[in-house]
């Protein structure tokens, strides 16, 4: 059927006449109203895709290429080290721009390794790319949710997230619009009601148009919430190297223009002096490769989880996984196969077998009318094939609220369901057997009629049980291993499910978790207080809600964890989008696969501790290396401090900081960063960092203003103790990288050694390069005795600072927090 329904031209602002304007442009085009059962043509739906009314989505998966280079050239710190240049060209000192290679090389290795990973994600991506079931030309097929044009017949059913506003033609469904509404009730929807893009089908089948596409539909501003992808978070590391970046931002210009004016007009420098010690000063200052090395690390940790098969939908996840204490897990398609067997069915006492069909082909015909929206009822109806016939009036998907699913025939209403939320209060005259059964791992469903009329809420009145059906998950194969893994890594786990908790507890025992034999169930936590209890002190929870669940990760949040969900129905999707880090299974739903952080591809659980230790081995070298980093920039930062209040001008040239830079630093950062690192994560980042740099810092502060203030006390000239300088600077950031890479092994060996080959052999042979001259005697024996003070200063600072910080943690657990 066709109806002549002209759209109007969607406008919007003509930035310029580019191409990817042109494609996205759409023009009026003719509205169908196909039948649910033929969809539309392949004509119609040519000429739908040619006006431009694809499902395409607003916001873009990940930056562009475009959008990486911009974003790794064009930055604060670039434009410094630009203005910089230019003052060392006019002032002809093109010996001091050694640093330009480095920062080039940073841009490149940044843009290189962003590109690479750009690439590789989105190939991942688009394997997990949301699908949806299309009818087209009476054919049922399966595309890319962004291939969907208006009008098209779409059929959603269990699990499936809307991809577009769509109205319902045929079927029924129960949808959760919590994305929308923050509301987690579902909601029936039948023939001609809406479904809004962005929620989730939770149970039942149903054929819907789709009404509004790409960027009309609610999806398009919902995209980021969706997926959880909030811009405005940011992992505890990236918030402490965002912090160390403004505050040098901002100090580094006052800094460097009073050095200047000192240097020019109250020391009487020449002004080719004056500004090249100035740029000493403010290079010094500036990590211009910390943030980089960390963008690398995170980059170069989500290449290697794509090669296990592992997505990441935001990069800075890695850090939260690797400092999450307090695991959350389904026991469904985490601790067990996300598929389910039936094991037995037995008669109950109710049940006449005399007067009655059998008990198989009442079950048959009760799962002949129901479709196979969850694991569940595919195991029933794959079981019982034996049917009388027997058409339904009228049915109710299983609902995670209601824990039960039915069919009305003409001569009966038939129920299944979990035995406390059917049997009501008759449950107490069940509950041993049922207890016998669940307490060997199986989960037991009551299978029975219903005398009262259904209308999809929760039952009022109980059921007549007329048979248990018994099923049960097979134990992922290397479930036992994971989980014992996590146990010596101080991850405590709870398992949350909504089966029987005497069921969810054998299976956890079977898992081999530590305390799963301290269970609760959940739907008999009445009060916050009690829930709060549950969840700190017991491990396995059974007949959880959606809406516990969440509120589980929000009672362990506020109790100071930080928490780790995983899932794979509709009916995580909430504690999942609450969690710290979210972690869902490719096998599962598309709502808890796009709500997820973290998509495991292969719906292997057992891979977590290799996600895991990739968290700890970024964090923890990116936290070795930025001491390394922060090292020259304190020191760079008290040293100017120094020279200001005693009127001295600053003692180093550019190239030398470049050249202590590259050999102390930069390149042994790098090597360190992507070495294996199992350590648990422990503290704050930037506390962590600073404590590490603060004994090397003040040893080089001490050292080269002590060596300053003798060299002029003595007569020594500024060029030998430049020199002087960038030799003890030497000795101290070889020491401190010994120091920060200990344990020593073969490959950290070879880093240091290397590293001291490269500075010995540019200081004989490329001297010139770095302003490195001969010493005066005065020089060599004021360096000598400097050089062998290092050593004891650094130890006795290192100590004084780590006395400091465990006098402070004292303090901080007899609940004195002055210091703070």
């Amino acid at each position: 059927m066709k109806k002549q329904i002209k759209l109007k031209k969607q406008t919007k602002p003509q930035l310029s006449d580019s191409q990817e304007e042109k494609k996205d442009r759409r023009i009026p085009t003719t509205r169908y109203h196909p039948d649910y059962k033929t969809g539309l043509t392949s004509q119609q739906v040519q000429e739908h895709r040619l006006h431009g009314w694809t499902n395409k989505a607003v916001d873009p998966p990940s930056k562009t290429t475009k959008e990486i280079i911009h974003d790794n050239v064009f930055t604060y710190f670039n434009l410094i080290f630009i203005v910089l240049a230019v003052l060392l060209c006019i002032v002809g000192s093109f010996r001091d721009l050694t640093f330009l290679p480095v920062i080039i090389a940073n841009t490149l290795i940044g843009i290189i390794q962003e590109v690479r990973a750009k690439q590789v994600l989105d190939n991942l991506t688009m394997l997990n790319a949301p699908n949806a079931s299309v009818v087209r030309n009476g054919k049922t097929s399966v595309v890319n949710a962004e291939e969907l044009v208006l009008d098209d017949m779409v059929i959603f059913k269990a699990g499936n997230q809307v991809c577009a506003d769509a109205e319902v033609s045929a079927g029924e469904v129960q949808v959760n619009e919590s994305l929308l509404t923050g509301e987690s009730d579902e909601i029936t929807k039948k023939k001609g009601d809406r479904l809004m893009s962005g929620s989730f089908i939770v149970s039942g089948q149903c054929h819907a148009r789709l009404d509004k596409v790409g960027k009309d539909s609610y999806i398009s501003r919902l995209t980021l919430e969706a997926k959880e992808m909030q811009s405005g978070e940011q992992s505890e590391m990236i918030r402490s190297l965002d912090k160390l970046v403004k505050f040098v931002g901002i100090a580094i210009i006052p800094i460097g223009l009073v050095l200047f004016i000192q240097a020019f007009f109250f020391q009487h420098e020449a002004f080719r002096s004056s500004v090249t010690s100035m740029v000493a000063a403010v290079i010094g200052m500036i990590p211009e490769g910390l943030y980089l090395l960390a963008s690398v690390a995170l980059a170069v940790s989500s290449i290697r989880l794509a090669q296990k098969k592992v997505l990441l939908h935001d990069m800075k996840c890695i850090e939260t996984l690797a400092r999450v204490n307090v695991l959350c897990v389904d026991k469904t398609g985490t601790i067990t196969e996300n598929s389910m067997e039936i094991q037995e069915v037995i008669a109950t006492e109710d049940y006449d077998s005399e007067e009655m069909e059998p008990l198989s082909v009442m079950i048959g015909d009760f799962a002949a009318a129901m479709s196979s929206d969850n694991i569940t009822m595919a195991a029933i109806k794959k079981h019982f094939k034996t049917t009388s016939g027997k058409k339904a009036v009228s049915k109710t998907g299983f609902s995670s609220a209601t824990k039960y699913s039915s069919v009305t025939f003409e001569d009966v209403t038939c129920v299944l369901g979990a035995p406390e939320f059917v049997l009501k209060e008759d449950y107490e005259d069940y509950r041993d057997e049922i207890l016998e059964y669940a307490s060997k791992g199986s989960r037991v469903l009551v299978f029975g009629t219903y005398e009262e009329k259904i209308d999809g809420k929760a039952l009022q009145c109980p059921i007549i049980p007329l048979g248990y059906i018994l099923l049960a998950n097979p134990i992922r194969r290397q479930a036992k291993e994971t989980f014992t893994y996590f146990a010596e890594q101080g991850v405590e786990v709870k398992v949350i499910s909504g089966d029987n908790p005497t069921t969810v507890s054998e299976v956890a025992k079977q898992a081999g978790i530590a305390g799963a034999e301290n269970y609760v169930d959940a739907s008999e936590l009445e009060t916050d207080a009690e829930m709060r209890e549950a969840v700190l002190n017991s491990t396995v929870f059974g007949r959880v809600t959606p809406n516990q669940k969440r509120q589980f990760v929000q009672i362990l949040k506020e109790a100071g964890k930080t928490v780790a969900m995983t899932g794979d129905g509709v009916n995580d999707v909430l504690a999942l989008k609450d969690a710290d880090c979210s972690i869902a299974m490719a096998s599962g739903s598309d709502a808890a696969a796009q709500a997820s952080q973290l998509v495991l591809l292969e719906s292997d659980f057992s891979c977590m501790p290799q996600v895991v230790l990739e968290g700890r081995r970024v964090v923890n070298n990116i936290q070795r290396s930025a001491s390394l980093f922060l090292v020259k920039n304190i020191f760079s930062f008290l040293l100017s401090l120094f020279s200001v209040v005693f009127m001295l001008t600053y003692p180093l040239e550019p190239s030398q900081v470049s050249l202590i830079s590259m050999f102390t630093i930069g390149i042994p950062a790098f090597f360190l960063a992507l070495e294996p690192n199992k350590n648990i994560i422990k503290g704050h980042f930037l506390t962590n960092v600073c404590l590490k740099a603060m004994p090397a810092a003040l040893t080089d502060v001490l050292a080269v203003g002590a060596l300053v203030v003798f060299g002029r006390t003595f007569g020594v000239n500024s060029t030998d103790i430049s020199t002087a300088a960038t030799m003890l600077l030497a000795i101290v950031g070889f020491m401190i990288l010994y120091k920060i890479s200990a344990p020593m092994n073969k490959i950290r060996v070879g880093i240091l050694l290397g590293t001291i080959a490269g500075l010995i052999f540019c200081s004989l042979f490329l001297n010139n390069l770095f302003a490195l001259t001969g010493m005066s005697t005065k020089c060599i024996m004021l360096f000598v005795v400097f050089a062998i003070a290092t050593e004891p200063v650094l130890r006795y600072l290192t100590m004084a600072i780590e006395k400091c910080r465990n006098l402070y943690l004292r303090l901080k657990e007899h609940g004195i927090n002055g210091l703070s």
